[in-house]
């Protein structure tokens, strides 16, 4: 099998297995022949400030009511 057969495989498997958003990224500083994943249950992108909760100004962004003036 050819890595981009192993790499469509590895897709479909997830696919099937529910999962709805994969984002794929290669890396020459990654150790070959390994997969490191990341796991983010919500709306924000991992590893994003957001989903790491470093949001400097979030009281400021989350305020209701805020810009509707």
């Amino acid at each position: 099998m050819s890595e981009i057969d192993d790499l469509v495989s590895m897709i479909d498997g997830k696919m099937s297995g529910g999962v709805s958003r994969l984002k794929v990224e290669f890396s020459e500083a990654q150790k070959a022949d390994t997969v490191k994943e990341q796991y983010h249950l919500g709306r924000c992108d991992v590893g994003s400030p957001w989903a790491k909760g470093t949001v400097s100004n979030c009281d400021a962004v989350d305020t209701p009511g805020e810009g509707d003036r």
